[in-house]
């Protein structure tokens, strides 16, 4: 598909978002013998650290089709520490071959940096990745981008139900919700629920020193039986347990994690299991899952239900967003008993300082 470019009049504007999570300045408070549990809700509270991490993206020298392009994920482990993954052809969803992957580790002095593994270097400051390869020369040089979701703030389709648009909390059980009107983990539908699309935007907290399921952590449970994972996954493979995931059932078929405190969303076609007058499943439920706009789950069968999951059974149930003990919060919620009405667009969009790239 061709590339189409527009040049913005204006800088796109991160919103910093408070929350009730918030005890000081964003921060949610940690012991100080325990940094494990820091979890950062908003951007104006984060580290140095933070800056650094995210997406970078460019092409390597050569002409017309020759030209290929590379796109590095930069994480962020606390204290000063990085990982990184070099990713040929792009980034996840926007040109990865979704094969190849180099790791590289290293640490920031000031406002640099550096990176490295036995191919590959870089040297990361002010938005730019210089890429070197193993004999010291400048590979290519990545500039970084903020990637939004092609499906965030989809409208509601006509016949939808607006579970949640930060004014009320009536379609749910055990709600809290921020300040700044933000629905948190822990609630779970007043309605039980059988086939339906479902959209949903969340956004994970920014944990630097957790690692594996305790960096950011929650799920939708569909019917409380069928999870999708969340998590913190930015960077990683995208295994069994990972965001996106139908918990230890299924893996993605990409990681679509896009960095800490950034907005996804999921899109969800959901239908329930079939079952005959005698108690008797006849045929399983099926899902298709969109993280981010691209498909992660096309048309999947569950076998049965997801981890920790209640049993499968013929009476509908209610939607759960699991509460972890992590501060996940969520917006823009609806839900569609005519899952035919609401297909999403699946594309992505990557801005880059004033230049708007579209797939």
């Amino acid at each position: 598909m061709r590339e189409r470019m527009m040049w913005r009049t204006k800088p796109m504007l991160v919103m910093a978002l408070s929350s009730m999570w918030i005890l000081v300045s964003g921060v949610l408070a940690a012991p100080q013998e325990d940094k494990r549990k820091l979890a950062i809700t908003g951007p104006t509270a984060a580290d140095a650290d933070f800056a650094l991490q995210g997406e970078y993206l460019g092409r390597m020298p050569g002409r017309g089709f020759r030209r290929s392009s590379l796109g590095l994920q930069v994480i962020a482990m606390g204290d000063g520490a990085f990982s990184a993954v070099l990713l040929a052809g792009g980034l996840p969803g926007a040109g990865w071959d979704r094969a190849t992957r180099h790791s590289l580790e290293g640490n920031r002095k000031e406002d640099l940096l550096s990176l490295a593994s036995t191919q590959w270097s870089a040297s990361v400051r002010d938005g730019r990745a210089t890429i070197h390869g193993s004999g010291g020369g400048v590979v290519a040089v990545l500039n970084k981008i903020h990637r939004v979701s092609a499906t965030l703030g989809a409208r509601p389709a006509a016949d939808a139900t607006v579970l949640f648009d930060g004014t009320s909390v009536e379609h749910w059980r055990d709600a809290k919700v921020t300040e700044d009107g933000l629905l948190m983990a822990g609630v779970m539908t007043q309605m039980p629920v059988q086939d339906f699309y479902l959209h949903l935007e969340f956004r994970t907290p920014y944990m630097p020193y957790a690692r594996g399921q305790a960096r950011a952590n929650s799920g939708v449970y569909i019917q409380r039986r069928y999870e999708v994972q969340i998590l913190d996954s930015f960077g990683l493979k995208g295994v069994g347990n990972e965001c996106g995931a139908l918990y230890r059932q299924q893996q993605p078929d990409l990681n679509m994690c896009f960095p800490p405190l950034s907005w996804q969303t999921y899109d969800i076609q959901f239908t329930a299991a079939q079952w005959n007058t005698a108690g008797e499943k006849t045929a399983n439920a099926r899902l298709t899952v969109l993280h981010n706009g691209e498909p992660i789950h096309s048309d999947r069968e569950l076998s049965n239900k997801t981890g920790a999951g209640k049993p499968e059974g013929p009476e509908p149930l209610p939607i759960y967003l699991q509460d972890h003990g992590n501060p996940v919060q969520f917006r823009n919620v609806w839900i569609s008993f005519d899952p035919a009405t609401a297909q999403p667009a699946q594309r992505c969009r990557l801005f880059r300082r004033r230049l708007l790239w579209r797939r």
